[in-house]
């Protein structure tokens, strides 16, 4: 099933709410969990899923997505007939650049001639999680599906963010509700909503037809307009429940500083829900060539001197020079200077944090010097007056800035 199976990953996404973080490329692209891109993790899945034909739809400052996959992600045999394409957005079918979800697909589908396909998987370059395609394909194909949505349980407060599907005993979609005020919950379960994790499995002739027609009536979003219209069209929809009802399996979409930084947190618990480590699932990516992660100025130099990081992920190419790192994700090549310190944050390629420098709970973009004795996020007056700061507390340091 999985030779019958092509790949259309949508990676085009602006991610205004991730500013800065997107002022200088695409959101799939911005760096996570220390040497990975946001795209990696939809990509790795494809791969250990042995699904090997992916085209990557791309469009806002792609440049740096495009480097990425192409020095990370280029390593599969067309001789074999596997690849992973990167598809620039190319105006295909009028003036129009992607007008949504859909529309991106529609603008793409000639690609769909010349590698013929009996299913078409379409994911988000935007997520991050863990997860076999493999069961989600099968219960299509079995199914005889035209439309089968992946979707995760989750509490009824929550589904006022989410796209929601409506089901019936045996997970015939109904209906579907964008982010509602009154939910339809699960069968037998008032306190539970099946919300849509924008992975969809459609039969390639459907969905050709069906964009098609919708496009032409200027309807361009899946969520919006293709969902709904397959629905009440008859066509047959399933939903697939990834994970259980009562523990639902990890899956973030990270489209919000909070969600990113939160999303990074999870991977410095002591056993974290996602697991980098595991050799069955590897996640995979593009790494420099940077020396062993290095931690200098032991006892005897004094308390505050001691290099040191706990319950954190360090990169190579670091170097903890006297500086203590707690709860912090930091990228290759950061550099934290003697009697710094760093807390729930997130530090990206080749950030210097500088002697007695105070770091709380921010993001720092790549590239960036923290002067010494520099504090960020304590004074939240001070800090919104210089950066980006969220309701919750969250400082961001743009790339490349210079104090």
């Amino acid at each position: 099933m999985n030779r019958e199976t092509v790949v259309m990953l949508l990676a085009g996404g602006k991610g205004e709410r991730l500013a800065p973080l997107t002022r200088d490329r695409a959101k799939p692209a911005v760096p996570f969990g220390g040497i990975y891109r946001i795209i990696d993790f939809s990509l790795s899945n494809c791969l250990n899923s042995d699904l090997r034909r992916v085209f990557v739809l791309t469009q806002y400052k792609s440049r740096s997505l495009a480097r990425h996959l192409r020095r990370g992600w280029g390593f599969l045999s067309h001789w074999m007939d596997e690849f992973i394409e990167n598809v620039p957005a190319q105006q295909r079918l009028g003036e129009d650049w992607y007008r949504g979800t859909a529309d991106a697909i529609w603008q793409n589908t000639h690609l769909l001639e010349t590698v013929p396909s009996r299913f078409t998987l379409v994911l988000s370059g935007d997520h991050i999680y863990a997860m076999n395609y493999k069961p989600l394909l099968a219960y299509h194909g079995t199914a005889g599906a035209d439309l089968t949505i992946c979707v995760q349980a989750r509490s009824v407060a929550e589904a006022g963010g989410l796209g929601i599907t409506e089901v019936d005993e045996n997970l015939v979609v109904r209906g579907f509700q964008e982010k509602p005020e009154h939910p339809k919950t699960m069968p037998g379960r008032p306190d539970r909503v099946l919300a849509s994790m924008g992975i969809y499995v459609f039969s390639t002739p459907r969905m050709v037809d069906v964009l098609r027609e919708a496009t032409a009536q200027g309807e361009f979003d899946f969520g919006s307009d293709i969902i709904p219209r397959m629905i009440r069209e008859g066509y047959d929809v399933r939903a697939f429940v990834f994970g259980s009802q009562d523990d639902p399996g990890y899956w973030r979409d990270v489209g919000t500083i909070d969600a990113y930084w939160e999303a990074n947190m999870d991977l410095v618990e002591v056993t974290p829900r996602l697991s980098l480590y595991d050799p069955k699932w590897p996640v995979h990516t593009n790494q420099g060539m940077y020396a062993p992660a290095k931690f200098v100025f032991g006892g005897g130099q004094g308390e505050h001197r001691t290099g040191i990081a706990v319950d954190s992920i360090v990169s190579t190419g670091c170097v903890i020079s006297g500086g203590r790192i707690q709860r912090c994700v930091l990228s290759p090549g950061v550099r934290t200077n003697s009697y710094s310190y760093a807390f729930e944050s997130i530090l990206m390629e080749d950030v210097d944090v500088g002697r007695y420098a105070k770091l709380r709970r921010v993001v720092v973009d790549k590239g960036v010097c923290i002067p010494p004795k520099t504090q960020i996020g304590y004074d939240p007056e001070e800090d919104a007056k210089r950066f980006v700061t969220t309701p919750s507390g969250i400082v961001v340091i743009p790339k490349g800035y210079e104090f």
